[in-house]
């Protein structure tokens, strides 16, 4: 019991000992939270009393901010300043003696105004802002004034020899006359057309000449970015085109070129026309491919970076140039239809083609669409009038009514026109073909240009038909189309229109020179051959008759002799008539004798065999046996020569 009563005291004791150091715990707490309650006090009134003097310090800082930014704007404004007073004294100094520096100096200029403009809170912004654009549309003014100077002092006309260095050399004239290709004279066998020579053209190379130097194009195109960044486009084009159109147009005066329309073209001889004509073909390549491609180049040089623009000047400055060479095409196009005018449009037609690739390039853009348009409207019209000339050939052939006569019966001059005519077509055959793929709704292959030809051939045979009836005599006639026809067949066979008509018409052909061969001799011949017959000479109890038993028994003598007589005077006509009558052809004339003597001189030498003894053994037997049959043939050598002796009866 005593120990359980001392266990009890020992935990009240503890019990107690732990009461106590909770209350002092408490007791620090309290005192602790007591003095920390002191120092927050204590720090809100130092930090209010701290305020101000951190309002102060910030202020300041914030003072030495703008400060040192207002320095730092002021030391650029400064800056500014100093640049404009720079580009301000290039510029009132002018452009000659220092024109990059003068073109700095109004980049500056520009800077300064965007400078300015971008500080409207600078108070006197406004003030440099329209002095300086004061100052640049002085300085622009005299940029027009100096590019208008430099672009005069290069630009010169350029002299024919010039030009034709750029030429390929079988282009290059031999002497004098720039236009030498087109010389006068003619459109008959001197004209000299080779599709061939077409080809090697095309694909020649051409030197454009340097209308600029080089190393004043970059300061031209300088001063005009400056004009186009001051909006002055219209000036420049201005300056630009009365500047070098001017010279575009002298170049080509000095070269030959003549504005002619159609009074001029109409009043002119043909020989003068053709001429012109000719050389009009040799300007339209010189101005192409080496005057306008040089401009071209100029203006892409000078604008580059401004297509639109550099389109529009090269525009207004070839305008004037194109338009006088067109109209001369235009007039021809639309100028009176005749057949001599056939080959020059084709030729011309044919340079419009070949330059045609070269104008879509060259004359490229909105602004050249109108020029475009016209070369490619006189193209079409060249073609359209060749087409129409070449169907009035056609028909001019048939109706030709010329009383040009041929009294010997040789080739006639529509004949060798004709054939001459269509043998110049073959030069043109891929052109025509190209006309005829233009204008028909056929294939245009060759076939058409043989259906054409053989058309042109029917009209001239049907012509020729007609013209024949002229004569009296029959022989002639024949003698007449043998001659016209045989003409025909020979120089088809001689030509490319062989392999376009083709065999067939040619052997069509030849037979009919053969029948009017034929016709010649039945119709010249027949009558004398009647004379070496035996028909006719049966002794009528007229006169004597020799009864020797031989081939000529019971044939009156007088009867004999009167045949003789009458032989020998048709002989002798049909000599001196046929002597004076022509087979141009040598081959023809000696197989057209031959085939004569070959009917002639047998029967002859028969006739003179049988019957001859009866007058030799007469009185006067030279005055009936004339000729020998020897004889006979050495005049017959003298048959179709063309002499004239006596004026030929029809």
């Amino acid at each position: 019991m005593g120990i359980a009563v001392a266990g009890m005291d020992s935990l009240s004791d503890r019990a107690s000992m732990m009461r106590e150091a909770l209350q002092k715990s408490q007791t620090i707490t309290d005192n602790v939270v007591s003095i920390l309650g002191s120092f927050d006090s204590r720090l809100s009134a130092l930090e209010t009393a701290m305020r101000p003097t951190q309002i102060r310090t910030h202020a300041i800082r914030k003072a030495h901010e703008n400060i040192d930014k207002s320095l730092k704007s002021a030391e650029v404004i400064l800056a500014q300043f100093d640049l404009s007073r720079q580009a301000e004294a290039k510029i009132l100094k002018g452009p000659h003696e220092d024109l990059e520096g003068y073109l700095g100096a109004i980049d500056q200029l520009r800077s300064n105004i965007r400078f300015f403009s971008s500080n409207k809170n600078f108070k006197n912004s406004e003030g440099v802002i329209n002095h300086s654009n004061t100052l640049l549309a002085k300085a622009i003014s005299k940029l027009e004034d100096e590019f208008k100077q430099r672009l005069n002092s290069y630009s010169k006309p350029i002299e024919p020899d010039r030009l034709f260095d750029g030429l390929p050399n079988s282009l290059r004239p031999s002497s004098g006359s720039p236009g030498n290709q087109g010389e006068p004279g003619g459109r008959g066998p001197s004209h000299n057309h080779s599709e061939h020579q077409n080809v090697d053209l095309e694909t020649a190379v051409y030197t454009p000449p340097t209308l600029i130097p080089p190393r004043i194009i970059p300061l031209l195109h300088d001063l005009a970015k400056q004009m186009v960044r001051a909006g002055h486009n219209q000036q420049l084009l201005k300056i630009y085109k009365e500047t070098r159109s001017l010279v575009l147009e002298e170049s080509l005066r000095k070269l030959g070129v003549e504005k002619l329309g159609k009074d001029d073209v109409q009043k002119m001889q043909w020989e003068v026309l053709e001429a012109k004509i000719g050389n009009w073909i040799h300007f339209m390549r010189i101005a192409v491919k080496l005057l306008f491609a040089g401009e071209r180049k100029v203006c892409d040089e000078m604008f580059e970076g401004f297509d639109s623009l550099s389109d529009q000047c090269f525009a207004e400055v070839t305008a004037s140039s194109v338009s006088v060479l067109l109209s001369f095409g235009e007039a021809i196009a639309r100028s009176k239809r005749s057949p001599e005018k056939l080959f020059v449009l084709l030729d011309m037609y044919e340079i419009m083609r070949e330059l045609h690739s070269e104008i879509e390039t060259i004359f490229k853009g909105k602004a050249c669409n109108e020029i475009r348009e016209s070369a490619l409207g006189l193209t079409k019209r060249l073609a359209q009038t060749a087409q129409e000339t070449f169907g009035d050939f056609e028909e001019a052939v048939e109706k030709d009514a010329t009383k040009t006569a041929v009294l010997d019966g040789t080739v006639h001059p529509l004949t060798s026109y004709v054939i001459n005519y269509v043998k110049f077509l073959f030069d043109y055959q891929s052109t025509l073909t190209q006309l005829f793929q233009e204008f028909e709704t056929g294939d245009g292959t060759v076939s058409q240009l043989a259906s054409v030809t053989m058309r042109i051939m029917q009209a001239l045979q049907t012509n020729l038909d007609g013209k024949s009836k002229q004569y009296r005599d029959p022989a002639l006639t024949h003698l007449f189309l043998m001659n016209n026809i045989h003409y025909m067949v020979r120089s088809v066979r001689r030509s490319e229109a062989k392999d376009l008509l083709g065999d067939d018409w040619v052997q069509i052909h030849r037979r009919i020179v053969q029948q009017h061969a034929n016709q010649y001799k039945r119709n010249a011949w027949q009558k004398i051959l009647q004379c070496l017959s035996i028909q006719g000479l049966t002794s009528s109890g007229g006169g004597s008759s020799v009864g020797d038993g031989g081939n000529s028994s019971g044939v009156s003598r007088a009867l004999i002799k009167d045949r003789f007589k009458i032989f020998n005077m048709q002989f002798e006509e049909l000599h001196q008539r046929q002597s004076q009558w022509t087979v141009p052809d040598t081959e023809l004339r000696e197989s057209l004798r031959l085939a004569v003597a070959e009917v002639l001189l047998p029967a002859y030498r028969s006739f003179l065999k049988r019957f001859g003894p009866l007058v030799e053994n007469g009185k006067n037997p030279q005055k009936y046996v004339k000729y020998t049959a020897e004889d006979l043939e050495r005049m017959l050598g003298e048959f179709f020569e063309g002499k004239n002796i006596n004026e030929p009866k029809r």
